[in-house]
């Protein structure tokens, strides 16, 4: 249980309102910017609405290439392949670059009831599993962690420095240490940011070199991906290449942009082609263009609601506007609290890259999706609270009276969070009366 920390959420929002910044520099640099969103979201549009022949076309060419594909309809199909793959090679330890479609999967905690050591690679998602936790950002997992923290976390996991927090040490230290990693893995998997249907390559975007180093020792090759990461052609490719690392980081490009097509020699590359819900997604009429998304995470560096509250506010593994969405197509009734998290202010929608109409999703689903029982008597009840001021300075009142009495007991208040302080009546009725 915690208080707020409000200078830490402060920080957080500069940041991300940072990285928007960046975007939104390079994008007023390129003067065809908005046609490439055009481009982008026709492409899109045109790959999901023929994804049986790209996909078939990426198969074949693949496999032509020496690479072993699989399919999977759901989450549990994509474990076990990859579970298979690597039990059938004596695989002990796996090293991984950041995947969020093994989040969506639960691949790593079902690798640990194997008895294989999972090992993220990616310096954020490494700082996350260390720490026991999930990524709160899709590209920046870790954005929420400040180095003073990372800083204490590698002192006890790595041995460095009392209170050195320099970041430049502190990454040198997590280079050392997976370096070892690296050398002893028995395989490597990495995602895939786009797959082209014309040659059959994996395309991997990172800024660290992590998938490249975690697929060039190990003789066992994995690339996973959804379905929805087909791109016709390269031509296509540099579309989304020229829109990705703007929106998502700032950069003109990401420092690696690898292509993986046929196994090293002495070596196998097997290729997971995932659905696990996409197909449905694609069917159903108001919300197919969420097939769109590049998983840039710019939706979230620059919603309002998301800088503030963070991704741990949100019950679905993806937060932020896109994760809203994803969330009430994969159970409404689970996930339906998320579309409060919204204020419709539509800045998502005019920043995608692919043109996802991210705003009006959320409208739409909350015209179909009913609130929980729980939160209906809330809302009804607040209403008749504040419908009269007698009895909303009475219910501010007795929540003072009740506060105190909870902490005078030692009773914390909220999961995860605790309530600031109600306001005294009297500073109540003076901020009335000014207004």
């Amino acid at each position: 249980m915690r208080k707020i920390d409000y200078a830490k959420v402060d920080w957080q929002d500069e940041t991300l309102w940072l990285v928007r910044g960046k975007r939104d520099r390079l994008a007023k640099a390129i003067p065809e910017w908005e046609a490439l969103r055009d481009a982008a979201s026709r492409l899109k549009l045109y790959s999901n609405s023929h994804l049986p022949e790209l996909l078939e076309q990426f198969e074949a060419k693949a496999t032509a290439a020496g690479a072993v594909v699989h399919w999977a309809k759901d989450a549990r199909e994509y474990r076990e392949i990859i579970g298979g793959l690597l039990t059938g090679h004596g695989v002990k330890r796996f090293v991984k670059s950041k995947s969020m479609l093994s989040e969506e999967c639960g691949l790593v905690p079902y690798l640990e009831s194997l008895g294989i050591e999972a090992i993220e690679t990616d310096l954020g998602e490494r700082i996350i599993q260390l720490m026991g936790t999930s990524p709160s950002h899709i590209v920046l997992p870790a954005i929420h962690v400040k180095r003073e923290e990372v800083g204490r976390l590698f002192e006890k996991e790595m041995g460095t420095e009392p209170g050195n927090a320099d970041p430049t040490y502190l990454t040198h230290a997590a280079r050392r240490n997976l370096r070892e990693k690296f050398l002893t893995a028995d395989a490597g998997m990495t995602g895939a940011n786009f797959a082209v249907a014309s040659t059959g390559e994996v395309v991997v975007c990172t800024n660290e070199g992590n998938a490249d180093m975690g697929t060039s020792i190990p003789k066992l090759q994995i690339a996973a991906f959804g379905i929805d990461k087909i791109v016709p052609d390269r031509e296509s490719l540099g579309v989304f290449t020229r829109l990705l690392a703007r929106t998502a980081t700032g950069q003109p490009v990401t420092t690696y942009t690898t292509m993986y097509s046929a196994p090293r020699e002495g070596s196998e590359f097997h290729i997971v082609i995932v659905d696990n819900g996409r197909s449905r997604i694609l069917a159903d009429r108001e919300h197919f263009r969420l097939l769109n998304c590049l998983r840039c995470g710019g939706c979230m560096n620059t919603c309002p609601v998301y800088r503030r509250i963070g991704g741990y506010a949100y019950s679905y593994f993806i937060p932020g506007p896109v994760g809203i969405n994803l969330g009430v197509m994969a159970d409404a009734k689970r996930y339906r609290d998320n579309l409060s998290a919204c204020s419709l202010c539509a800045s998502c929608s005019s920043l995608c890259p692919a043109k996802v109409d991210l705003a009006d999703q959320i409208y739409k689903a909350r015209q179909h999706t009913h609130a929980s029982a729980k939160k209906a008597l809330m809302s009804k009840g607040m209403g008749l609270v504040m419908a009269r001021p007698w009895t909303l300075e009475a219910a501010l009142c007795a929540g003072q009276a009740g506060m105190k009495a909870l902490k005078a007991c030692g009773v914390k208040w909220g999961k995860g969070r605790e309530l600031p302080d109600i306001a005294s009546r009297k500073s109540y009725k003076k901020l009335r009366d000014d207004k």
